[in-house]
């Protein structure tokens, strides 16, 4: 079961489809496999970058129980997100009675004051009861705002509440925050996993964050770049993650970086097609062009990346 005590790197895993759009079952368990092979201490699927609302039900469950099987025993938080209640108990039960260690969650689009939002919050925990569950804190997307002393009020009333996946920007001083606040005692431990793309990893590291949680197509560099930064190794710590932050910043454009993450997991072997259910951008010639160049030069600047990165 997903604890207050996780820490790590928690991958957010893509939905791999076939090119007719059908669920690529086979690369889904080779994702899985990959990503265990890659140092992750967990997986996250069916979130905001897992297409999740693509998926019907009998899928989302289909997709649960592949990676389960493959996740060579690694904790698998299932996003159960939705407007209204019945979805997310529905996928919470299915999720949790194959196996799956909790489910992520993230307020719906709109939700107004802090006594709106706490409510809600409480009435989804109750919904995906007895599930242990994270919090995704992502405004940018929500347009929902939650202070510290929000998500500490829900932790300090639901014991379940065990992990916050931390995307608001600027967010490094909330993390700050709710840090200082557990060490004082004036709310529970919760595990706090940054997101974004992974590109705060290392200041999110070094304010006091037990993890991070996302998709970036070169896992190890996020396990390698964390493991450096917690023993003391900072400036080598940041020399690792620069070589990257080109092909990062590029994941995060707008409206793209998924087919963006796809195609580069592709290009790695990680998934068979770069395929987006429809509807979903496609990349440009000219686009595909300049992740090209940057693969090539994260090859030469990062040894570790040369064979997975090349043709």
């Amino acid at each position: 079961m997903l604890t207050a005590q996780a820490q790590g790197v928690c991958v957010i895993c893509p939905t791999p489809f076939l090119p007719d759009g059908t669920l690529d079952e086979r690369s889904a368990a080779s994702m899985t496999e990959a990503y265990v092979a890659a140092g992750a201490t967990g997986l996250t699927i069916l979130g905001i970058m897992g297409e999740a609302p693509k998926l019907d039900a009998e899928e989302s469950l289909r997709l649960v129980r592949i990676v389960l099987k493959h996740a060579a025993g690694l904790p698998v938080i299932v996003g159960v997100s939705a407007p209204g209640y019945a979805p997310m108990r529905a996928l919470a039960r299915g999720s949790m009675d194959a196996g799956a260690a909790g489910v992520m969650i993230a307020p719906p689009m709109g939700l107004r004051g802090d006594e709106a939002i706490i409510s809600w919050m409480q009435g989804a925990s109750e919904a995906v009861a007895p599930a242990p569950w994270c919090l995704q804190d992502f405004p940018q997307l929500t347009n929902v705002t939650m202070t510290a002393r929000m998500i500490a009020t829900l932790a300090k009333a639901d014991p379940r509440l065990v992990m916050l996946k931390a995307e608001d920007w600027p967010g490094l001083d909330k993390i700050s925050a709710l840090v200082s606040m557990m060490k004082a005692g004036e709310m529970p431990r919760i595990a706090i996993y940054g997101g974004n793309g992974g590109q705060y990893l290392p200041e999110e590291t070094l304010r006091g964050a037990d993890g991070m949680m996302t998709g970036y197509a070169f896992p190890e560099m996020l396990v390698r770049v964390r493991n450096l930064l917690l023993d003391g190794k900072r400036d080598e710590a940041m020399d690792a993650f620069e070589a990257h932050l080109p092909l990062i910043r590029t994941e995060l454009q707008p409206g793209l970086g998924l087919a963006v993450r796809k195609y580069i997991l592709a290009r790695r072997g990680i998934i068979a097609h770069p395929t987006l259910r429809a509807p979903g951008p496609k990349l440009s010639d000219a686009t595909r062009a300049e992740v090209d160049y940057q693969l090539a030069r994260l090859a030469r600047r990062d040894p570790t990346a040369l064979k997975l990165a090349a043709e």
